[in-house]
């Protein structure tokens, strides 16, 4: 009988297969894809298809879809973007954009704001009266602040 296998050890063989269509670059540029080009443009579209030119690892296209209304956006950046991307992967992976006008359906990853419970707010900041760095009362007023917006679990 085979030894158990983790999934970490599993997934990137399955998921090479699956991405093998859309170029094999193109599943961590879109796990990261947020991080790279900001959450707003991240909002407004996403890669849906990475071609490198026959027998190159350089000079690819990269396929997006976008809505109209940050096309326009996207255009005047493009060179920034074309930087970020290339800085993600190390060297020049990717030469140019290629936009696809898609409908506003497009799945929104960011989360929406939360605002903070003020009783809770003040329980969790009582206690930083007596904080005296400035730098390390300011950071624990953003955990309190962060902690009193999200639900008790």
């Amino acid at each position: 009988m085979a030894a158990p296998r983790t999934l970490a050890g599993v997934v990137p063989a399955i998921a090479a297969k699956a991405m093998q269509k859309r170029g094999l670059a193109f599943g961590p540029l879109l796990a990261d894809w947020a991080s790279i080009v900001g959450p707003w443009l991240a909002d407004r579209c996403v890669p849906f298809k990475l071609t490198f030119p026959p027998g190159k690892r350089s000079d690819a296209v990269l396929h997006l879809k976008i809505e109209s209304s940050a096309a326009l956006e996207l255009q005047h950046s493009e060179q920034q973007v074309l930087e970020r991307i290339n800085a993600f992967f190390g060297y020049g992976a990717v030469a140019r954009l290629k936009l696809l006008h898609a409908p506003a359906s497009i799945p929104r990853r960011s989360k929406p704001l939360l605002v903070p419970d003020a009783a809770r707010l003040a329980t969790l900041t009582g206690g930083l009266n007596s904080v005296t760095d400035p730098a390390l009362k300011e950071r624990l007023e953003s955990l309190a602040r962060a902690m009193s917006a999200r639900s008790p679990s």
